[in-house]
């Protein structure tokens, strides 16, 4: 696996056009970390993607553990780069808000290092059990496993409404696993595995134990801020709201708090910056000749 060469990095540029539309004063600190620390590794890797990237065979046989940490933070090429980003920059203004920077930077943590752990599980029992010693040698790297567990603790905290996934309106506790499936189709050379760990790991921590166990080890490190009965979500016209929330239905107060968002998304939602993002990659020349290993998207 090897980054694409290119003349001018698009996708980089329109990340950056992004950030900067948003204000970086406007973004929340540990969001605006991580997006640095991912740029930042993009211009000057660590290390070769086949020295960064995470497989059973590189991490559990050769012993390569610095890989679970090295190999969200690495990209195979400024597209990869550009919609992991963007994505990390919707979610991160939303969840840093809601959690506090402290709590969401624990969680980054976390969700980095056990998103590599559990994609590891998940590739090692499919090659044992069907027996298919190419599953020991896929390799990933990129940040959508961590995004896809933050998708799923997003969509906990905002359980109503409808996402739109490929042109096509699916519940928000539906919209991952449709996430899921939509891109697999759309890009085959993405990480199929990666991305269903980072949805097993966002429910280990709504669902399961996660949570608790976290808050165990934090110790006196400060728990996740709660906003009871409100609802804070996106629309697509680019505003936030807090929404008072009745459980059967009745009308409340609303505050509509302008964030400017169509200055980075065009009006998008999400899945259609997705969608977008996709074609423009699957365009690129060369794109299915030069990846032959998988990698997250």
């Amino acid at each position: 696996m090897q980054r694409r060469s290119r003349g001018i990095n698009t996708g980089l540029i329109l990340l950056l056009s992004q950030i900067f539309h948003v204000g970086v004063n406007n973004i929340p600190p540990v969001t605006l970390a991580t997006l640095a620390v991912n740029i930042w590794f993009f211009l000057s890797p660590l290390k070769p993607l086949l020295g960064s990237c995470l497989s059973v065979e590189t991490c559990y046989q050769q012993k390569d553990w610095q890989r679970l940490l090295l190999s969200p933070f690495h990209h195979a090429d400024d597209w990869h780069l550009y919609f992991n980003m963007a994505s990390m920059l919707w979610k991160g203004i939303n969840l840093e808000r809601r959690l506090g920077s402290k709590w969401f930077a624990y969680v980054i943590v976390t969700f980095s290092l056990l998103t590599g752990v559990v994609y590891l599980l998940l590739e090692f029992a499919l090659a044992e059990f069907m027996n298919e010693p190419v599953f020991r040698r896929n390799c990933a790297v990129g940040f959508s496993g961590v995004l896809f567990a933050l998708k799923v603790l997003n969509n906990h905290y905002c359980p109503g409404g409808f996402a739109n996934v490929l042109g096509f309106p699916v519940p928000n506790r539906f919209a991952c696993w449709a996430e899921l499936v939509a891109i697999h189709f759309i890009s085959p050379g993405t990480s199929f595995t990666g991305h269903l760990a980072g949805i097993l790991v966002g429910l280990m921590y709504t669902l399961g134990p996660l949570k608790k166990i976290m808050e165990m080890c934090a110790g006196n490190f400060p728990s996740p801020v709660h906003y009871p009965g409100q609802q804070y979500y996106f629309n697509s016209s680019g505003y936030s709201r807090y929404q008072d929330y009745y459980p059967h239905g009745m009308p409340g107060y609303s505050e509509e708090v302008p964030r400017d968002y169509d200055a980075y998304t065009a009006g998008l939602s999400e899945e259609e910056q997705l969608e977008r993002a996709l074609r423009a990659s699957l365009w690129d020349r060369g794109w299915s000749m030069r990846h032959p290993a998988s990698y997250s998207s």
